[in-house]
């Protein structure tokens, strides 16, 4: 941005505020990885601080964030406040929630971690029954298309064009003899019953509010399975749970939050858990793979070793894909990838 255009933030600022109207502003930018949008913190003396959000046309899903949020909101799901929206300019002011977020708790111990982590899953759990609770407020939402075959098909497109073709040098004859068994997963996910959910729920878009979640970054919100959610926070590539912390988390969404008794439900619920987690890292390795080579961010691709390593799991584990694993492990082992975990950086 220009500096007449801060310029300009700053007089929208003062004439949608009084309270800063003659207060001494400051204008700090934030970080938002891949995000075609522009965020501010807005702080002045002695008043609270407010996030500001430029957003621009390449993405329609960005003009609906207000919108979803007050439903949102409204569903008792914890989010920032929204303000004010000027929609032909692509502004938003909202609440400013603060600089914590689940992934700055990576290093404290698991109990400091699981609280938040089960906290986090309760606002999640409001999320997909928010348009059960309110489906006629849910009706009139502007969402991005709903995961079916299609949407499952382009994310495993994704992840070949933009990983294994282009990062790890996968010529796409060898990729083929998997593509039925993943054809038949899209098919399978796409014909069960959804729900509304996040679609990029990782730790990075949970901040931590006084000392509870708060869910950002929801405007890519749409109707899909709950287990995308969920794999997409306990396979995050920017945190390191423990195989037995994911269990426990993800047996508290079962058990606890969504009340399970039998034992067929929960081992139903976990194995599409587990197809779903193959759709999530795809989507995120075919991202950091296009943010690396097609956008010049080439710090996303320091990203790809572990969840490359999670995919080749999840793999190993759905049924008719062990062979693509093992292709991926030799690729990986052969452009020597690290497999540990990375710093973080927002890419979805």
């Amino acid at each position: 941005m220009i500096d007449d255009t801060l310029i300009q933030i700053e007089v929208e600022t003062r004439r949608h505020f009084p309270a800063y109207a003659s207060a001494e502003l400051s204008l700090a930018p934030l970080e938002k990885g891949g995000s075609d949008r522009k965020f501010y913190r807005i702080s002045a003396p002695g008043l609270s601080s407010l996030i500001f959000v430029q957003y621009g046309s390449q993405k329609e899903e960005n003009r609906h964030y207000v919108e979803i949020g007050a439903f949102l909101e409204g569903s008792g799901v914890r989010v920032p406040k929204m303000f004010v929206h000027e929609a032909e300019e692509g502004r938003i002011w909202m609440e400013d929630l603060g600089e914590l977020d689940l992934w700055s708790f990576r290093g404290e111990p698991w109990a400091v971690r699981k609280r938040l982590y089960e906290a986090a899953l309760r606002e999640a759990h409001r999320l997909h029954y928010a348009a059960r609770a309110n489906p006629g407020e849910a009706a009139r939402l502007l969402l991005q298309p709903g995961f079916d075959s299609q949407l499952y098909h382009w994310e495993q497109d994704y992840f070949f064009t933009h990983c294994a073709s282009r990062h790890l040098g996968l010529e796409t004859g060898v990729l083929e003899p998997a593509r039925a068994r993943l054809h038949d997963i899209a098919l399978e996910l796409a014909g069960m019953p959804r729900s509304l959910v996040h679609r990029d729920f990782q730790s990075q878009n949970i901040v931590v509010h006084n000392g509870e979640p708060c869910l950002i970054d929801f405007q890519g919100m749409r109707h899909g399975l709950p287990q995308y959610d969920l794999a997409s926070l306990l396979l995050d590539p920017y945190t390191d749970l423990l195989d037995s912390e994911r269990d426990e988390l993800l047996d508290f969404y079962c058990y606890t939050l969504e009340g399970m008794a039998a034992a067929e439900a929960v081992t139903e619920f976990k194995r599409i858990y587990h197809l779903c987690a193959a759709q999530r890292l795809m989507q995120a390795l075919g991202a950091y793979g296009f943010l690396g080579y097609e956008k010049g961010r080439t710090h996303f691709l320091s990203h790809i070793p572990i969840a490359l390593a999670r995919l080749s799991r999840e793999f190993e584990g759905v049924g008719g894909l062990s062979s693509l694993a093992a292709l991926l492990n030799k690729a990986a082992a052969h452009k020597d990838l690290p497999l540990s975990a990375p710093a973080a950086a927002t890419a979805h």
